[in-house]
């Protein structure tokens, strides 16, 4: 199995070569590690390259739009992976833990790396992210009938799964986007524990700005109504 891994990045210069490290004493087979770029003002690209991270450029900024150029990457590899794993480059989650979302991907489309099955360490998950993400998960029950408790983004997915579900959010709302569609294309859907830890370095880009708190929340349950609406 073909596994690749997939880091969006913005100014994670500080947090970045400590992930890519965590990611070589996993001791999980991994073919190549793909850190997208997503318009860092700092030495991102460069710890990465110096890390033996493959390094793929997307300056116009938003998670989603740095996942699907990093997509857009991986689906012009021959051969293009069996497996994509996306891990975000703070290193709030332990990509020593790697392999078990691998394991569960052998015979599951979408593996979500659950931080609340896990455990997160106090002062990781602000109370408004515990609050959205119960929210959230228990609609997508409600609208969808697919049991999910987290919409964490350290996640493997089959690579025939990612072209079915056609991914177009270029920001706030790609995890929950891939859930919901993942649910209505009725895949085989699994969650496993991982830990949660606060991030090596900086800020938070969303949980610790009003801007970004309120502009995530908003875009994530108007991704749920609106494919909800649409079916």
């Amino acid at each position: 199995m073909i596994v690749d891994v997939l880091l969006p990045a913005l100014n994670e210069e500080g947090a970045l070569p400590l992930v890519l490290a965590d990611l070589a004493a996993s001791g999980a087979k991994v073919r190549r590690v793909v850190v997208v770029d997503n318009g860092s003002t700092d030495r991102t690209a460069q710890v990465a390259r110096e890390a033996g991270a493959t390094v793929v450029s997307q300056p116009a900024r938003g998670y989603g739009s740095a996942c699907l150029a990093g997509l857009l990457f991986l689906s012009a590899q021959e051969p293009p992976p069996d497996v994509v794993v996306f891990l975000d480059a703070d290193r709030a989650d332990d990509a020593r833990e790697i392999g078990r979302l691998i394991e569960a991907a052998r015979e599951h489309d979408l593996v979500i790396g659950s931080r609340v099955l896990g455990g997160a360490e106090k002062g990781a998950l602000q109370p408004a992210q515990r609050m959205g993400n119960f929210l959230s998960v228990n609609l997508i029950w409600l609208l969808y009938g697919q049991k999910y408790t987290d919409l964490g983004p350290f996640r493997a997915v089959r690579f025939d799964a990612l072209r079915a579900l056609a991914m177009n959010d270029r920001d706030y709302g790609w995890t929950v986007e891939m859930q919901v569609k993942a649910a209505r294309l009725h895949l085989r859907v699994a969650e496993v524990p991982v830990s949660y830890r606060r991030r090596a370095a900086g800020k938070s880009k969303v949980s610790a700005t009003v801007r970004g708190t309120v502009g995530a929340g908003y875009k994530i349950l108007y991704t749920i109504f609106r494919h909800a609406l649409s079916r």
